[in-house]
């Protein structure tokens, strides 16, 4: 388990049984009250955006996701 300090772009967590990417984050520390953390977050199911709000120091569940990566593309030329 990871917290909110962990937290960067492309990172993959898992939140509601399902795996979501971090595409921005911002850690907010008002005047008055705890530090939190806002982020906008993407399913990688179903490519909703969702924006959600963690608290400083929640635990969260780190996910290692692996895309096929693609070295040299084969073109064929007429």
């Amino acid at each position: 388990m990871s917290t909110t300090a962990d937290i960067r772009k492309g990172l993959c967590i898992e939140l509601n049984n399902d795996v979501w990417q971090i595409v921005d984050f911002q850690h907010v520390k008002p005047g008055k009250g705890n530090a939190f953390v806002r982020t906008k977050i993407k399913s990688l199911t179903t490519a909703r955006t969702l924006e959600n709000t963690f608290p400083s120091g929640a635990d969260l569940k780190i996910v290692r996701v692996e895309r096929p990566v693609v070295v040299n593309p084969v073109v064929n030329y007429p």
